[in-house]
This record gives C-alpha cells, sequence and structure tokens, in this order.
C-alpha cells in the first residue's frame, strides 16, 4: 500500500473520532445549559432554608457543641465519566492534609483512583452523568449516611440534648469542584448552620411554630440536607462538564489541526507518487 493510501485511511480515522468526540463536546454543552437552570433554582431553595434555620437559631440557639470524640467524614464529590482532565486526582490531592476517619466516594473512576488511599472508604457510590440522575444518586447516599448512623440518629438534633451538652459523634463535609470559583471547595453539611458571630436580628419576636422547636428543628435539617447535597451534585456536575467541554474542544482542535498536516503530506505522497509513475512509463518507452 503506497504511503498517500495509508496516509488517507488514517485521516478517514481520525474523522470518525473528531466526530465521535466532537458530539460528546455538543453534549457537554447542552448539559451545562440545563445544570445553569437547576443550579440557580437549587441554590435559592438552600439559601432560603438557611435563613429560616438563622433566623429560628437567634431565639432558639441549639446548635451542637463540639466533642473530642467525632467522627470526620468526607463526602468526596468526583466523576463518572472521562475526558475531564485532572478532575478526580485534584480532588485526591486537596484532602491529603485533612484527618478524615473515611470516605464517602462518589462517581466510579475516582472510587478506582482511592484504592490504594490510606484513608479507609466507607463507601462507594456510582456518579451521575446527566441532571436527571441526580436524584437517584443523592437517594443512595442518603441510605449510606443513614447506615453510618448519622443522619436520623446522631443528627436528629433536639433541643433536649443541646441542653444536656450532648454533642454529635459524626461530622460530614462535602468536597467537590465549584464551578464558579473554579476551585476545590469543602463545605461542612452536618453539623449545619454554622452561626454568625455577629449577625443582626431581622425580626423582634420569635418565629410562630406549629411543630415543637425540636421537632422543627430536626425536619430543618432533614430538608437542608436533602437540598444542599442537590445543590452541591449540581455544581460538581457543571463543573465536570465545563472541564470536559474545554477537554474536548482542545482534543477536537488538535484533531483538526492534525488532519489539516496529514492532508498535506497525503498530498506530498501522491505528487512524489504520480512523479515516479510519469518516470517509469517515460522509462518504459525509452526502452520501446
Amino acid at each position: 500500500m503506497s504511503r498517500s493510501r495509508k496516509l488517507q485511511l488514517h485521516i478517514t480515522q481520525m474523522e470518525d473520532i473528531r466526530a465521535i468526540l466532537n458530539s460528546m463536546k455538543n453534549l457537554a454543552f447542552i448539559e451545562t445549559h440545563k445544570l445553569a437552570r437547576f443550579q440557580i433554582m437549587q441554590g435559592q431553595a438552600v439559601a432560603n432554608i438557611e435563613n429560616a434555620a438563622m433566623d429560628f437559631l437567634d431565639y432558639y440557639p441549639c446548635l451542637p457543641i463540639a466533642d473530642e470524640s467525632v467522627t470526620r467524614i468526607c463526602i468526596l464529590v468526583g466523576a463518572e465519566r472521562g475526558f475531564c482532565g485532572d478532575f478526580n486526582e485534584s480532588l485526591i490531592n486537596s484532602i491529603t492534609t485533612e484527618s478524615y476517619s473515611g470516605i464517602i466516594a462518589i462517581g466510579s473512576r475516582l472510587c478506582n483512583r482511592l484504592i490504594d488511599n490510606p484513608v479507609e472508604v466507607v463507601a462507594s457510590i456510582d456518579g451521575a452523568n446527566v441532571a436527571e440522575e441526580v436524584p437517584a444518586i443523592l437517594n443512595r447516599l442518603i441510605d449510606t449516611i443513614s447506615s453510618l448512623q448519622a443522619y436520623r440518629g446522631d443528627f436528629s438534633l433536639t433541643l433536649r440534648s443541646r441542653q444536656a451538652n450532648v454533642g454529635p459523634t459524626l461530622q460530614l463535609t462535602a468536597v467537590y469542584h465549584d464551578n464558579a470559583s473554579g476551585q476545590i471547595a469543602l463545605r461542612q453539611i452536618l453539623p449545619p448552620f454554622p452561626r454568625q458571630q455577629k449577625r443582626v436580628l431581622r425580626y423582634g419576636s420569635p418565629p410562630v411554630l406549629n411543630l415543637e422547636p425540636a421537632d422543627f428543628f430536626s425536619n430543618l435539617i432533614d430538608h437542608y440536607l436533602f437540598a444542599v447535597l442537590n445543590e452541591i451534585f449540581y455544581i460538581s456536575l457543571m463543573a465536570e462538564n465545563q472541564r470536559r467541554l474545554q477537554h474536548l474542544e482542545g482534543a477536537v482542535k488538535h484533531l483538526d489541526d492534525e488532519t489539516v498536516n496529514l492532508r498535506r503530506k497525503s498530498q506530498i505522497y501522491r505528487q512524489e507518487e504520480i512523479t515516479e509513475e510519469i518516470e517509469v512509463i517515460l522509462l518504459n518507452s525509452e526502452i520501446i
């Protein structure tokens, strides 16, 4: 097979790969637009819950008290798919200086990279490919937290337990990529609602509750945990797709440049082959 023919076959293969990568890039672009809407709505929901909690805690201070025996668990939200650069590696590197007792890993590719990690992986959960898969992933995460006796056990906080100076035994921190800042964010989700030292009261009287304060705060934590984890998953998935979009754009551009170079080489080789064929014809004609 001639060199120009080999190059033509190689160019065809590169064009097929380019078409696949470009389709993946377009899907990532569509996903970022969809996630942008979800992220805004979920962020507003979390902000409303936090404001309600702060107003409540102004008159019913029942925050968890620090406990020396607290167990720190890290929820590491990684990528389920590839083509997003060092997305998972940077997450793993970000927790090397932290003293966590265990890791809940989200994302199969992230889980594979944590096999030799010195911190114990207490649970591995497949991540979401698209926004529609987030609720199912979240349900599995909530079940995992419940199995660790954190969600309904240690963190069903009551006024009575706070007055008895009983602190929670588990602390959950989410580590994920923040698409807004482009950095890795650490967000403590349990115990929730960190108090501000100089907070100005927005209302002159306590909120009117239809439930006992302890029951209200316990239910509020349930709603907050579900809402904030949704927001974190959307933020992380947005950052993942933005990283994938950038990575695939670079790959497509590289393939386009290589294809142009190969076409130029193919033309040169073809011209050389034509010249050789003409020379052979002329030589044969002379012999005849």
